[in-house]
């Protein structure tokens, strides 16, 4: 039987303990290809922790990303190399993550076995809950729970299927990058919450990442993912609402949006077109976490940490927290990060949520699996 090592390489996050900060290491760059924007992170590890050296974005071409894979290689490619370019970046060996819905995950309890006989179990449940040849996805696995002595241990389980896998992959290739890891959106939001938060023990969080085309969940308990959705949804549903209701262009609906102000219209006129489509969004996040809170009747999120490039919309964060009975806060992805002197920082704290995902990214390296 083939093992599942062969199948496929980093797929998703390790602790961050595994992370050896003190070992001497080149450059990487972390790549966020979003349906909307490009995000960038050039870091390295030293001897201090993780230190940003640049940032950057550029928008995605239109029509390049199609039902969670990167459609047109060349043209993503292009506006990729052409940011490096523009920003000075020179690593070369890179780390992207493919978009949450394009991932087929699932826990479950294993009896508590040595390595060979861990994947073999690994195999017989991924043919049980794989709606795909294995021969056609990459596949992916990871001991989360259980002490050495327990009888049983919980796995986790990701699948992809290996065309989408490797658009991405070959998308960095022809932007001239090295492709080192490729990740999951999910999982990367867990990394950069526990670079920059302590959670409490047996604290329920919420990660809510609103994407630009759909917003991705990732419920935590005391620090470990618990729970993975995302809803067809996001930022881009809010900016059209204001551009048909305002009669507005998409650039000053999206200024509105950001709360940036410089609008021709008053509160009263922006409350009737923003309130709605912000409801909306907050409707569906709502409904995914029923989910969660039916598989785990006893359980309460305690706290919702928002990201992503709508995080910061008005009133978005005080509705979500009265709807979903829980505070909520805006996501500082590099509240314990060190910044180069030569990085803008003001620049990168006033656009930080749209950089959760990449900040996770950048903690990758390919020692980790």
């Amino acid at each position: 039987m083939e093992a599942v090592s062969d199948r496929i390489k980093h797929l998703f996050t390790v602790s961050l303990g595994d992370l050896n900060p003190f070992r001497r290491e080149e450059n990487y760059v972390s790549v966020d290809i979003g349906s909307s924007t490009i995000k960038v992170i050039e870091a390295r590890t030293g001897t201090q922790g993780l230190e940003i050296l640049n940032f950057g974005s550029v928008a995605t071409p239109s029509s390049a990303i199609h039902s969670n894979m990167v459609t047109e290689p060349d043209l993503v490619a292009e506006a990729l190399r052409g940011l490096l370019d523009a920003k000075g970046i020179r690593a070369r060996k890179a780390i992207t993550a493919v978009p949450g819905p394009a991932v087929m995950i699932k826990r479950v309890s294993l009896p508590n076995q040595g390595q060979q006989e861990t994947e073999q179990a690994v195999m017989y449940e991924a043919r049980n809950f794989i709606p795909e040849e294995l021969d056609n996805v990459n596949l992916d696995f990871q001991i989360m729970s259980g002490a050495e002595e327990a009888d049983e241990v919980e796995v986790l389980l990701a699948a992809a299927k290996k065309d989408i896998v490797g658009s991405y992959g070959d998308t960095l290739r022809v932007a001239g990058l090295s492709p080192v890891v490729i990740d999951v959106d999910y999982f990367a939001l867990d990394n950069m919450y526990e670079l920059n938060y302590d959670p409490l023990e047996n604290q329920v969080a919420a990660l809510v990442n609103i994407g630009s085309r759909y917003s991705s969940i990732n419920i935590l308990k005391a620090g470990r993912s618990t729970f993975t959705g995302d809803v067809p949804v996001g930022g881009r549903d809010i900016t059209e609402a204001l551009m048909r209701d305002l009669g507005i262009p998409g650039d000053e609906a999206e200024r509105i949006k950001m709360g940036a102000g410089g609008s021709d219209f008053d509160e009263e006129q922006v409350s009737m077109a923003l309130i709605p489509a912000v409801d909306a969004l907050i409707e569906e996040v709502h409904y995914a976490l029923s989910f969660f809170w039916t598989a785990a009747t006893d359980e309460r999120i305690d706290v919702l940490y928002l990201s992503g490039g709508g995080a910061q919309t008005p009133e978005l964060a005080n509705r979500l927290a009265e709807r979903a009975e829980a505070p909520v806060e805006v996501t500082d992805p590099f509240g314990r990060i060190l910044i180069d002197e030569n990085v803008d920082v003001a620049a990168l704290r006033r656009r930080g949520t749209e950089f959760a995902i990449a900040m996770g990214l950048a903690v990758r390296r390919p020692v980790d699996k």
